[in-house]
């Protein structure tokens, strides 16, 4: 086995700490994650990022019963769906949860999405609390979730998400959400830090020229801004060698000049589903 990925790690509002670089698995079929994930761990990730919805965490836990590495040495989130929300139904997802994953505890548990049909995101997140202090995640953060949202929670419980994660990428950078969230102690994670496809990085104005300086691709000089700008990052890849290449991005570094050239390609360019539009 690989020593693991010399990722930085980031201390969370709980004074727990997570690698600042993973693995995220979503669209990735069941009957492939036992083999993705297994090959993560061979290149040296101990980041998982999963979810319910996703239907691959049995995957994702057989490949971490066959590692090898000890539990200490894994960071593995999971997520509470948005029909399993609710004070009487959180406790019972995460066992779920547990069970599928092989595991006792996860490091850190998020509601998926705040999830307007539902109406639930504040008692679900007061479920959240008491599944923390149960011991059955070490860490409760939010996804997706918007200013209101997190204002919501707040004035509920007066426990602060350890995370939120959302879009973000070159063309979306969310710097008013982030600006809000960040100095409460809210430390941002981003989904589709590539645009999932949806747009090529390259014609981003100045990107293909900074990868170009540095001997990178353009998707390694978009995974360190992340790091650089200290958002927790991980990208989705089903294969080995992109896994080697999106981890190498800690040899170089980018200037000032560099990542004000990435701040001025922000377009607002949202890829993927709006908060207040996810009703499934």
């Amino acid at each position: 086995m690989t020593d693991a990925i010399l990722a930085p790690h980031l201390t969370l509002n709980d004074g727990n700490r997570i690698p600042q670089l993973g693995l995220g698995v979503f669209l990735v079929e069941p009957d492939e994650a036992e083999r993705i994930v297994s090959d993560a761990f061979e290149v040296g990730y101990r980041h998982i990022d999963t979810a319910r919805i996703y239907k691959n965490e049995e995957g994702v836990g057989r490949a971490i019963a066959s590692s090898g590495l000890s539990r200490d040495e894994l960071y593995i989130t999971t997520k509470l769906w948005n029909s399993d929300q609710g004070a009487d139904t959180a406790r019972g997802a995460l066992e779920a949860s547990l069970e599928r994953l092989g595991l006792d505890y996860v490091d850190l548990y998020l509601i998926h999405w705040p999830a307007p049909k539902y109406g639930k995101h504040v008692e679900s997140w007061e479920a959240l609390v008491a599944l923390k202090e149960a011991g059955l995640a070490k860490s409760i953060g939010v996804s997706n979730f918007m200013q209101s949202h997190l204002e919501d929670i707040d004035k509920a419980t007066g426990v602060v998400p350890v995370v939120n994660q959302i879009e973000l990428h070159p063309a979306f950078q969310q710097r008013e959400l982030r600006s809000f969230q960040e100095p409460r102690g809210t430390l941002t994670e981003a989904w589709g830090p590539l645009g999932q496809g949806k747009y090529e990085l390259a014609e981003l104005a100045g990107l293909a020229e900074i990868a170009e300086r540095h001997g990178k691709s353009v998707q390694q000089v978009a995974i360190r801004w992340h790091i650089q700008e200290g958002i927790i990052v991980f990208p989705k890849t089903t294969k080995r060698e992109r896994m080697v290449e999106n981890a190498d991005v800690f040899d170089f570094e980018l200037s000032a000049d560099e990542m004000a050239t990435i701040a001025a390609v922000d377009q607002g360019l949202r890829v993927g589903a709006h908060p207040e539009n996810t009703d499934f």
